[in-house]
């Protein structure tokens, strides 16, 4: 594990990410949170169009354009 300041992260960027692949790397910062860099598998997380569909599904649930399901043994009696 590495701790170090924002202004040595600064001047020494390349240095730090690639040892983030192997080890934790922290970086503290004057009057606020420390950060940690860490590698991420973006696979992990949604892409732009799954976040674009989440968000217009949100949009229309808000506008109340959304079908309750009233018996979970017979979603189709709800949806049709």
């Amino acid at each position: 594990m590495n701790i170090i300041t924002a202004t040595e992260f600064r001047n020494n960027q390349r240095k730090y990410f690639e040892l983030a692949e192997k080890e934790p790397v922290f970086v503290t910062r004057a009057g606020g949170m420390p950060m940690a860099i860490t590698p991420v598998d973006l696979s992990d997380y949604p892409t732009m169009e799954e976040m674009k569909a989440i968000q217009e599904g949100l949009e229309a649930y808000d506008k109340g354009e959304c079908t309750t399901i009233e018996d979970v043994n017979n979603i189709w009696k709800s949806i049709l």
